[in-house]
């Protein structure tokens, strides 16, 4: 029997046990209640009374380590720190969220809040292969946040989107994406969407003189996925938008994993909103938009910024960059993406709020100034030049 110990830092070189913080809904006695419910749930999932003394219950058990009020809600929410041990996980990234979060994701008064750093369990997963450096590196863009587009509307043929892909490329966006909506519809089929706009790109960037990326949607049924992640690197893509909502995130974790491909993953957030809408159930912005999709593998993660069409705060903004971007393990950090209806207007309030540290994501405004769509880029470019990081941004990491 492995002794038990406190979670804390000094003993994480040999600790066989990981630990996630969640968030209880009631009095003190009954997030507790919660807590304990917790650790049979999403492990055993058998009656406590019931279990035979010995190992089962002294290790693979989930253990409530501590307990502490949430600020501010007058005692009537807790977040309580429960460690498992590595082994529940199967080192598999599906067992993994499993444990984290199956059976007790079925109840009201559960929320996953955050993970803790435990290296020995999350150096089992590689996490981003690029990572916001290795995106930088791959561009020649250092001194800016970089720049993102989406191709759109849908229902616009492959002609029309590889002439504005050429558009974003030569006016300087750094990174031209499909919209999350194009799959292989008839009016502009993916093999033919993403070979013309591969092309266009990769004639605005030798225009432009400076490395431009095409990320088409991959997001494909479970049986296509590989195939056709490798048909866009053989089309020239330079990197791969990705759905995990939609085909799960260990299906990302493998095109992430995959050394034959080897091309960066945007992760977008569909079908995942629901998870973050209410304070003491679902999943925390921080854990599900930061924490999972690093361990899945995204090199960057699309979100809704504060101000857009979706309802997130500047808090939860703030809890996702630091979802990802502090420790993980060894894990490489994930690139912010912030969209969601974001404007050339705002720019500046982008950039003050997040500093150069991420990507920022422009998709319909773009082609709101006219038909001068790389004049509209070039704008979208000097306003991120132009505009001066507060000095106090690094303190949201």
């Amino acid at each position: 029997m492995v002794a038990a110990h406190p979670c804390q830092t000094q003993y994480c070189g040999s600790c066989d046990r990981f630990a996630a913080w969640y968030r209880l809904a009631g009095n003190e006695q009954e997030a507790l209640a919660r807590a304990r419910e917790l650790c049979l749930e999403q492990t055993v999932e058998f009656p406590g009374d019931l279990l035979p003394p010995g190992p089962i219950v002294d290790e693979v058990v989930g253990r409530v380590d501590r307990l502490h009020p949430v600020p501010g809600a007058n005692g009537q929410s807790w977040l309580a720190l429960v460690t498992f041990l590595n082994h529940d996980s199967g080192s598999e990234l599906t067992q993994l969220l499993n444990t984290l979060f199956g059976n007790i994701s079925l109840k009201a008064g559960h929320r996953l809040e955050r993970l803790s750093d435990c290296p020995q369990m999350w150096n089992r997963f590689r996490g981003p292969r690029f990572g916001p450096a290795g995106l930088r590196e791959l561009l020649g863009v250092h001194d800016r946040p970089l720049l993102c587009t989406a191709l759109k509307p849908l229902g616009l043929d492959a002609e029309k989107l590889a002439a504005l892909a050429y558009q974003f490329a030569v006016g300087g966006i750094d990174i031209v994406k499909d919209d999350h909506g194009l799959a292989d519809q008839p009016f502009a089929r993916f093999a033919d969407r993403a070979a013309r706009c591969a092309q266009a790109v990769q004639a605005g960037s030798e225009r432009l003189g400076r490395p431009i990326l095409y990320a088409p949607n991959v997001t494909a049924p479970a049986g296509q996925l590989v195939e056709r992640a490798h048909l866009a690197k053989r089309l020239g893509a330079g990197a791969l938008l990705v759905c995990p909502g939609l085909v799960g995130f260990d299906a990302m974790r493998t095109l992430a994993d995959d050394e034959a491909l080897g091309l960066p993953i945007l992760a977008h957030p569909a079908l995942l909103g629901s998870h973050v809408v209410h304070a003491d159930s679902g999943i925390a912005h921080r854990a599900l938009f930061g924490q999972l999709m690093r361990l899945a593998g995204a090199d960057a993660v699309i979100y809704p910024h504060h101000g857009g069409r979706f309802g997130f705060s500047l808090q939860d903004c703030r809890d996702i960059v630091d979802g990802a971007t502090s420790a993980l393990g060894a894990s490489k950090p994930t690139l912010p993406m912030p969209g969601g209806g974001m404007t050339l207007a705002r720019v500046p309030e982008l950039v003050r709020f997040y500093g150069n540290d991420a990507a920022l994501l422009i998709g319909g405004d773009m082609l709101r100034g006219g038909a001068d769509v790389a004049a509209n880029c070039r704008r979208f470019v000097q306003a991120t030049v132009g505009s001066v990081p507060a000095q106090a941004s690094t303190a949201l990491y």
